[in-house]
């Protein structure tokens, strides 16, 4: 049996860096806050590396399934003999995969933010809140119950607030901050709900009990209805709540774009590669339950992960500002993979559709962290997110312009790119089980490879600017993580997923369906031509389409006017109709009678007050008194 006690130090070298960066940030120099911070991150991911390799490649010999290990727990809080919360960390496929993303990703960040950070104010606050990130987010992955990882989770909404207002003097990114706070507060109630429905039905927290395949709450499911619906029903749906406020799924999505106010070097970190993926970690976690007890939850995870993907594929068609065509870019994507595990059956080919999501979260931290650093160093070259202040960047920002192309065509799903590969296992997943939801993906294949080459021909072709300064490439420290996300977007889909991370632990079979991927390749190239003769060099026809289709357009572009109806919903209805009667009534009626009650009390006190004026006369006076009307009334109603 082989030891992974050491897994313990994974969450709390990170842990010790935060309290350490974070208390010392006053006295030591924040070149050496940021070498540390990167330093310790090398040695967590090299852990983590460690691990997965231990894990998945050196496992007892004769072992088919990949069991789920505990090298260590410590028992927290307990709320009855049998239901308590641990606190310790649990390997399995999905979560030694993510310790992989995770430490890969922040590594990558930690670097590239010594030069993209260099010479900022709060340089070693950022790198505490890195470090206090890379904690929380590794706590949620290896939590052995649903109790410790909403812990974890409310911490990895805590620093993602920190980090989304880093810039706290500049307005925009303290109401982002807010907006995302929330937001996912809400939907985080939601989750919390959830878990305690779950918890008073299955009489537990505990992660491997619960999604047990020959389990009690799995094999005898459970008869507690609400407004006849079963209340595992309620328990998971309002669990998926919460994953997808954390995901960014429609309607829970209007935090996302804002949160692009945050350095960018955190955008790529959290609203890429990590955080926007833990909702898809959730539902995966807890997939035995959603599959074998509720069903229908699975397919409203189904359908709110392809609408979402369509949704946000088309309003990214529109937009210019860099980071948010990626933001919408990543919400399409993060809805690929709930579509999956919404249409996956469970055991071997059956779980394709989890395998693919597993897999295609994996190749998508690489490409789409690759993408937001690229837009870093291109936003760190010409000072400006906005697209149409851009073109002919290719002659001055070389490694950026290939690393880029090669992120691009990895998204439009180009072969033999990664998202080639996990791409196309979802769809075949979703043709085998919804031919609606597949339909729909095939059409955001296209969509996806126009507004993304849209972007890169924006960027790096078209018309040169004329920029107040010649650009240059980034220094190294930005430009070697670039190359390295860039080589792991180009061979990651190489990687066997379906003898690793699978549904049920076991291997199976893996085939290309050409029918789909064909297709689906050849979509992704209309989608790449169009934007070639739209965007290579300077024309009038998205203008005139623009123009043409006045209305779509402006409602693309201005979002399909969500945040308008949220701030409607708030402002107008709950502040205006609700909250200002709630807040008169509190004023006039509960504020006046307590008020009131005092004045009265004050009134009374005041005019009996001299009976406690301290003159002995006028005691003996009261009491003599007293004892003269009891005697009077006792001698009245004796005789009467």
């Amino acid at each position: 049996m082989i030891d992974f006690s050491y897994t313990v130090l994974i969450l709390l070298i990170p842990l010790f860096m935060f309290l350490l960066i974070g208390l010392t940030s006053g006295k030591m120099k924040p070149a050496l806050s940021g070498y540390i911070g990167t330093l310790a991150m090398s040695v967590v991911t090299l852990l983590s590396y460690y691990t997965a390799y231990q894990y998945f490649f050196n496992r007892p010999a004769g072992t088919e399934i990949f069991e789920k290990i505990v090298p260590f727990h410590t028992v927290w809080v307990h709320f009855t003999d049998t239901l308590y919360v641990d606190l310790g960390v649990l390997l399995d496929p999905i979560s030694v995969m993510m310790l992989v993303v995770i430490t890969t990703v922040s590594l990558m960040v930690h670097i590239y933010s010594i030069g993209y950070m260099h010479g900022e104010k709060g340089y070693s606050r950022f790198y505490a809140f890195l470090s206090l990130f890379s904690f929380s987010m590794l706590g949620l992955v290896v939590a052995t119950n649903i109790f410790q990882m909403y812990m974890f989770w409310e911490l990895v909404g805590v620093s993602s607030y920190l980090l989304i207002s880093f810039y706290y003097e500049k307005p925009t990114a303290v109401s982002a901050g807010k907006k995302a706070f929330i937001v996912t507060r809400f939907a985080d109630l939601g989750f919390l709900i959830g878990i305690l429905i779950l918890s008073y039905i299955s009489g537990t927290f505990n992660f491997v009990e619960l999604t047990d395949p020959q389990g009690a709450l799995i094999t005898q499911g459970t008869s507690l209805t609400f407004m006849g619906i079963s209340a595992l029903t309620w328990a998971l749906t309002l669990i998926f709540m919460g994953g997808a406020g954390k995901s960014a799924m429609f309607p829970l999505h209007i935090w996302l774009p804002d949160a692009m106010e945050g350095p960018t070097p955190v955008s790529a970190l959290i609203h890429a590669a990590t955080m926007v993926v833990a909702g898809v970690y959730l539902v995966a976690r807890l997939f035995p339950i959603y599959y074998f007890v509720v069903p229908d939850a699975l397919t409203i995870v189904a359908y709110v992960g392809g609408f979402t993907s369509l949704f946000a594929a088309v309003i990214a068609c529109t937009q210019t500002d860099i980071k948010r065509v990626l933001a919408f870019s990543t919400m399409s994507q993060i809805g690929y993979m709930m579509l999956a595990l919404g249409v996956s059956g469970y055991g071997g080919e059956h779980g394709l559709g989890y395998m693919a999501s597993m897999f295609h979260l994996f190749t998508h931290a690489m490409f789409k962290a690759l993408l937001f650093l690229g837009a870093g160093a291109i936003i760190h070259a010409v000072h400006t997110n906005d697209m149409n202040h851009m073109g002919g960047l290719r002659k001055y920002l070389p490694i950026t312009h290939i690393t880029f192309l090669i992120a691009t065509l990895t998204i439009s799903g180009m072969p033999p790119f990664s998202a080639y590969f996990s791409k196309d296992e979802i769809l075949v997943a979703a043709f085998e089980h919804d031919k609606f939801l597949f339909f729909i993906e095939y059409a955001v294949s296209g969509i996806t490879a126009f507004y993304m080459f849209r972007l890169y021909f924006n960027v790096f072709w078209g018309k040169s600017t004329h920029y107040h300064h010649t650009p240059h490439e980034s220094p190294l420290t930005m430009t070697v993580p670039l190359m390295i996300l860039a080589v792991a977007s180009m061979f990651t889909g190489f990687i066997p997923f379906n003898d690793l991370v699978t549904s049920n632990g076991a291997a199976f079979e893996l085939h290309t369906d050409w029918s789909v991927a064909i297709p689906s390749v050849a979509i992704g190239l209309v989608g790449i031509a169009v934007a070639w003769i739209f965007y290579k060099k300077q024309s009038a026809i998205p203008d005139k389409l623009a123009v043409t289709f006045k209305y779509p357009y402006k409602w693309s572009f201005n979002k399909f006017y969500i945040d308008e109806v949220y701030l409607f919903v708030t402002k107008k209805i709950i502040f205006n109709r609700i909250s200002a009667p709630v807040a008169w009534f509190d004023r006039h009626v509960v504020d006046a009678s307590m008020n009131g009650i005092s004045w009265v009390t004050n009134a009374i006190s005041d005019q009996i007050k001299g009976l406690q004026s301290g003159q002995l006369q006028k005691y003996g006076f009261v009491f003599v008194s007293g004892v003269l009307i009891l005697t009077f009334a006792f001698v009245y109603f004796l005789f009467n």
